[in-house]
């Protein structure tokens, strides 16, 4: 490391999705979260793997660092947490028994915490580097603006809840983000979404995206859909028109650490009681609810945007905070024409804050100028690990994998576009790991979008998930606007938008009437594996300079077989993270109906490979999310 060059390190832990970010001189050098080294899904563990692996790639020891930047302050989230405690008292009470003393012992003192945590990792003789503590919106806000192509912008974060804040809108200026309104505690609209999420069977801070994928198969002119939204906004969600809101606290019994949402008045108000997990039907009732609160949602964030944009005059807008995942918000935001662009950091949950926390050291803490890219200053997210030829060779000996290694690339992506025109399922791992929760043509799983079958197989026969769950499409940047209704780019698979016009397929009489199955796998354009119920799809636009040779494995599908486009879901099962190793692909391959997998220039075929033998059932590893 140069003499003059200054590195600083990121941290989010101990709630979920924990995560370590490394800048030097401000630069992104390495990302990842630790649940993908750890192999436990939203691991909220202290991300020691992921602290090792970005000082590695930076080629630091701890000691060098300049600083250590945590996401949140701790002393002003348990502020937060006694204040309301004592406003619901004697509600709560079993709730704060059990926290006080976790809170007392560890994380009030979260400095002592973090730094017991990291001497381990110190070379000897090292001494720990001074730790920082931003605001944890601050660090969302940090996380959007200062990697994006834009010199002045509002910035919009929306998420669950950080210290205080559960909204905030401010303004991002050269170095600066100036915060203008806030939304604080109990009311939230990303613990709004969460307890619907939970009332439809799904599992908070980990399937909202669920739910955002079933509100399509709600039923827009059903009685029963409109009664729900005016449901929600006249008993849940006090709505203003500058977007700022209150919840009915009469039905969120979260705020005194009980449960998401009252049973017995929600079960009142809307007729229907919760939906029990993993029960195999969804009944058209959930997924009415699903697509009311989706367009409650959709609402307040649009309101939101539109209060950004009068109160700081600005035309660019970013976004962050687990609500900004929500591509179909965003995608109606982009469309609305409110702002010339919008730009949403991939990593937009907890594990982006700890790249927002270092950011936010750099640029606030340090004062140090930002000039932005052109483009945006995230590499393509593609900030996690990579793997070498010998390190897959081992692998591949290590379980006696047969393969077939390509020494040309156009060789080898012919090969891949072929199999993937035939049918074929093909694990694609590739690169550097992708640092958010989206597999960007790294670490994917990919198939033919013209394959009627294709989205039933991966669903039920792959990822082993709910049968309903869209998949996305990965397109060549030039030819986004000719499949979708997008005139922009999408790197990080972060917007919907509906699929072209003119490749879309009438759909039967009574569509809309017939069960979800019957819906799920009809016909709706000539690219049905990734058009989604309402014609959308949420898509990723592949450049060629962001990604050479995931851009030049979809050319040559195009080229051979002309669709430039193709199936892109994430390399996992349901329950476990996306993978990070050449094992871990390895793994995943063997324990799924996958055919083939490509590891860097090596081609397995899954009939040619020996049996894998586990002492125990792998599904046992992995809770489903």
């Amino acid at each position: 490391m140069s003499a003059k060059s200054v590195c600083i390190l990121g941290i989010s832990a101990y709630y979920h999705d924990s995560a370590a970010a490394l800048l030097r001189d401000g630069v992104i050098v390495a990302a990842a979260h630790e649940e993908r080294f750890s192999r436990k899904k939203h691991d909220a563990d202290f991300p020691a793997r992921a602290v090792r692996y970005v000082l590695e790639e930076a080629a630091v020891e701890l000691d060098q660092v300049a600083g250590i930047a945590f996401y949140d302050k701790p002393f002003l989230k348990f502020e937060r947490l006694l204040e309301t405690y004592h406003a619901l008292a004697p509600r709560g009470l079993i709730s704060f028994l059990t926290s006080m003393p976790v809170w007392i012992k560890e994380k009030i003192f979260m400095r002592s915490l973090l730094e017991r945590a990291l001497r381990p990792l110190l070379a000897p003789g090292g001494t720990l580097p001074p730790l920082y503590f931003p605001e944890h919106h601050l660090s969302h806000a940090a996380s959007a603006f200062y990697p994006s192509p834009f010199e002045e912008a509002a910035v919009l974060t929306i998420d669950g809840v950080g210290e205080w804040a559960t909204t905030s809108l401010g303004r991002g200026r050269g170095n600066s983000i100036e915060s203008l309104r806030e939304i604080h505690f109990p009311h939230s609209l990303g613990l709004l979404y969460s307890a619907f999420t939970a009332y439809c069977g799904f599992k908070v801070n980990s399937g909202e995206y669920k739910l955002m994928g079933l509100a399509p198969y709600g039923n827009p002119d059903a009685e029963r859909t409109r009664e729900m939204e005016r449901k929600i906004r006249e008993e849940l969600i006090d709505i203003r028109e500058d977007g700022s809101y209150m919840l009915n606290m009469r039905y969120f019994p979260y705020a005194a650490g009980l449960r998401m949402y009252d049973v017995r008045r929600w079960s009142a108000l809307f007729g229907v009681p919760p939906r029990e997990a993993e029960t195999e039907d969804v009944g058209q009732e959930y997924m009415d609810m699903a697509l009311a609160i989706q367009r409650v949602t959709e609402d307040v964030v649009l309101r939101l945007a539109r209060t950004a944009r009068e109160a700081t005059g600005c035309r660019k807008l970013c976004l962050a905070g687990g609500v900004a995942l929500n591509c179909v918000a965003n995608g109606k935001l982009l469309r609305s024409g409110m702002f010339e662009d919008i730009w949403i950091q991939p990593a937009s949950g907890d594990a982006g804050g700890a790249l927002g926390a270092a950011l936010a050291l750099w640029h606030v803490g340090m004062e140090a100028p930002r000039t932005p890219s052109s483009g945006d200053a995230m590499q393509g997210s593609y900030l996690g690990p990579s793997f070498g030829d010998d390190d897959i060779r081992r692998v591949c000996r290590r379980f006696h994998a047969p393969y077939r290694e390509f020494g040309d690339e156009g060789e080898l992506c012919a090969e891949v576009a072929d199999l993937l025109a035939e049918g074929h399922v093909v694990g694609w791992f590739q690169g550097g790991m992708e640092y958010g929760p989206r597999a960007l043509g790294n670490r994917s799983i990919l198939g033919d979008p013209r394959n009627p079958d294709m989205q039933k197989r991966l669903n039920l026969k792959i990822k082993y998930r709910e049968g309903f769950r869209p998949f996305a499409p990965s397109v060549l940047e030039e030819y986004t606007g000719q499949c979708f209704e997008l005139e922009r780019s999408s790197p990080y698979m972060l917007l919907v938008a509906p699929v072209a016009e003119g490749l879309r397929e009438r759909l039967p009489e009574g569509y809309g009437e017939l069960p979800l199955w019957e819906r799920l796998y009809c016909r709706r354009s000539t690219l049905p594996a990734i058009t989604h119920v309402d014609y959308s799809a949420r898509v990723q636009s592949i450049r060629r300079e962001t990604n050479p040779r995931y851009w030049r494995l979809v050319e040559a599908f195009r080229e051979r077989h002309g669709c430039p486009v193709v199936v892109n879901t994430s390399f996992n099962v349901r329950g476990e993270p996306v993978v990070c190793t050449p094992e871990d692909a390895y793994l995943c391959f063997m324990r799924t109906e996958m055919d083939y997998l490509v590891l860097g220039n090596m081609v397995l075929r899954k009939t040619e490979q020996p049996p894998l033998e586990e002492r125990e059932d792998w599904r046992q590893r992995y809770a489903l999310d």
